[in-house]
């Protein structure tokens, strides 16, 4: 019995390639595709595939934000994110929601029909490009300080503070925009403030910068 798959990605040419590409897979069939995050929630409802292969990148709502409707429409269901983001922090926060694995869109053949054999046996696969960041990243990541916020958050808030703007952070430390971007949202929502100053007094309150900073 062959592996069901459900392929979301926004981009018709890379759906029509991956298709491709898993038509000389013995053992994996695609039954329906996606264009958004919504659409994949719908379609992962009416199919109930086996395996999900999502991309993170796609309009309205993001593969990110799909995950976990995802795992309520179709709990059995396994999603592999499809991605040309490398990000480790990227990554990390994929499988912190639920995603069981995570490969590059680069990857050749082999490694797709790897990744999937993988998760259609309930064990989880990162890209062999990504895997050692992934790994250190993870072992580097402290607990959550006492106000919530991660070191990394904790890193971008001192940015934050100096007036870096979201792209120089962005390149300052190898982030992709949008990832500052939803870092910046989760320290505004944790802490309550919405407006830089309120962020600079905190900072100052709190000893994350001082006054010479």
């Amino acid at each position: 019995m062959s592996c069901r798959l459900l392929l979301a990605d926004d981009h018709a040419m890379i759906r029509v390639g991956v298709r491709a590409m898993i038509s000389e897979l013995p053992g994996f069939e695609v039954v329906g595709e996606a264009e958004d995050g919504q659409q994949v929630v719908e379609k992962a409802r009416e199919l109930k595939p086996d395996i999900i292969l999502l991309d993170i990148s796609m309009r309205d709502v993001s593969g990110l934000d799909a995950l976990r409707p995802l795992a309520e429409v179709a709990p059995s269901c396994k999603v592999l994110m499809l991605s040309m983001h490398d990000e480790a922090e990227l990554v990390l926060d994929s499988l912190r929601r639920g995603a069981h694995g995570y490969l590059l869109k680069d990857a050749a053949m082999a490694e797709l029909h790897l990744a999937l054999r993988a998760i259609d046996r309930g064990e989880r696969y990162l890209s062999s490009a990504i895997a050692q960041a992934v790994i250190d990243q993870a072992l580097a990541q402290r607990a959550p300080l006492e106000h919530g916020l991660t070191q990394r958050q904790i890193e971008i808030l001192r940015l934050i503070t100096r007036g870096a703007g979201t792209r120089s952070i962005a390149n300052g430390l190898g982030l992709s925009v949008k990832t500052v971007e939803a870092h910046r949202a989760q320290i505004m929502k944790r802490l309550g403030i919405h407006d830089v100053p309120g962020l600079v007094f905190y900072a100052l309150r709190e000893g994350i910068i001082s006054t010479d900073d």
